[in-house]
């Protein structure tokens, strides 16, 4: 009997370890719930290219204090000392007057120099430019986030539509499974020959195999997904919109008809940053022809000193670099400066021309893919109509195996185009709204 209570306590104990060892396990995986808004909002915070781009713009930053800082007073510091080990100086002022020795005592100073830009050309255009780099940052920042999130949505996309193929495959195999059963019976019966047997079971094995193919187009859109996110390969992911509440999210008709400007596209900004920069570049080789004005200011304070030191402890002066003649190197960068704006230009005049066009292409592409969606749409429910109506005509033998089939196939084709269609909406959608900067 005391055995018997001490088995069931440890009986107990056990499943009591069992349950809290199962949900710790459950916890130390980390899974995610993501909407389509939330993952985009993730890989904007852990996404690695972007956080890349966040540290160019630091970068930028820092680049633009250095610039400024050399123009602003630089104040350097040296203490030295120096021992000339008991050497002797003799002076002799004429020939007739013995020679006066001066020995060499040890040295040691303090200096002190303060320097200042009084003026420069090339440092003031230099820190324009660098201001405009760091604002060329800022606008490459907004971009790779933008293509991130572009990313994000596509691969979303993708995993909803795989999983819907899956879906169609799975019930779609289910129906046939149906029909393989009856025909065995049937053929069982002496109803039915082999043959009606082997082609359903050939449409099995296709079937079957393409539900699998499907399943690793999961995976691996889940894999792409989990790269942009900036998450481990092991991180469970759970999609929390479906394919039919994203489609309800979009009004296609309304993005058609959206106006482009030009000047907000984040590309055609980038490029007029481009511009501004080659400009500046012009500005500053022309500032290679005139003078640079410095001051400067030298204290010393003498610890140890000689007996004949004629050093002053203060100095202040100005210095004055002027060029003069550099065998027309300084023209010949100028020149290229110049050459190098005037591409930059004309970049900007072709890019604003494929904008251009691409915003009608992608107007076309999406309205052309709105069109075959409702088409798609139609054609899967009269291929599901004519499916069923063969399959019931089948079960009473007035069609051959080979027609139910036909029909079948017919029906994952009706399937397969409108799923396609339905992508083909969205990611026309994506490329209008990238180019509209509403993503």
């Amino acid at each position: 009997m005391v055995n018997n209570v001490y088995m069931n306590r440890i009986r107990v104990l056990a499943v009591i370890l069992f349950l809290f060892s199962g949900s710790s396990f459950l916890d130390a995986q980390e899974v995610l719930y993501l909407s389509l808004d939330s993952a985009q909002q993730y890989a904007l915070e852990y996404n690695k290219t972007l956080k890349n781009a966040e540290l160019a713009v630091d970068e930028a930053q820092k680049q633009v204090w250095q610039t400024l800082a050399g123009g602003l007073p630089q104040v350097d510091a040296t203490v030295d000392y120096s021992n000339f080990l008991g050497y002797s100086i003799e002076l002799r002022f004429n020939e007739s007057m013995p020679a006066t020795k001066i020995e060499s005592k040890p040295t040691s100073n303090l200096n002190v120099s303060l320097g200042q830009l009084i003026f420069s050309g090339s440092y003031i255009v230099g820190l324009q430019t660098a201001k405009i780099y760091k604002s060329l940052s800022e606008k490459n920042y907004m971009k790779t986030g933008m293509d991130i999130k572009k990313l994000v949505i596509s691969s979303y996309y993708n995993i909803l539509v795989a999983e819907k193929l899956k879906d169609s495959y799975t019930k779609n195999l289910q129906n046939v499974y149906d029909a393989l059963d009856k025909t065995q019976a049937m053929y069982q019966a002496g109803i039915l020959e082999v043959t009606d047997v082997d082609q359903l079971s050939v449409q099995v094995t296709q079937i079957e195999n393409a539900v699998k193919s499907a399943e690793r187009q999961i995976e691996l859109a889940y894999n792409l997904l989990r790269l942009q996110l900036g998450v481990d390969g092991n991180t469970k992911i759970l999609l929390t919109e479906s394919l039919d509440k994203v489609m309800e999210k979009q009004d296609f008709n309304a993005t058609i008809v959206q106006p482009f400007n030009l000047n907000e596209n984040i590309d055609y900004q980038l490029m007029g940053k481009q511009e501004e920069i080659s400009e500046k570049q012009v500005t500053l080789e022309k500032m290679g022809y005139l003078p640079t004005i410095s001051g400067f200011y030298n204290y010393t304070y003498k610890f140890l000193t000689t007996n004949f030191d004629m050093t002053p402890p203060n100095m202040v002066g100005l210095n004055l670099s002027l060029p003069i003649f550099s065998s027309g190197m300084r023209k010949a960068k100028l020149d290229q400066a110049r050459i190098q704006y005037e591409t930059t230009l004309n970049n900007k005049s072709l890019l604003e021309d494929q904008l251009l066009m691409a915003e009608k292409q992608y107007r076309f592409n999406l309205s052309t893919a709105l069109e075959q969606y409702e088409s798609q749409e139609k054609n899967v429910e009269v291929a599901k109509r004519v499916y069923h109506n063969i399959f019931l005509k089948y079960q009473q033998g007035m069609v051959s195996s080979l027609d139910l089939t036909t029909a079948n196939n017919n029906y994952l084709q009706a399937e397969n185009n409108y799923i396609n269609a339905l992508m083909q909406v969205l990611q026309a959608q994506l490329e209008l709204d990238r180019l509209l900067n509403k993503i």
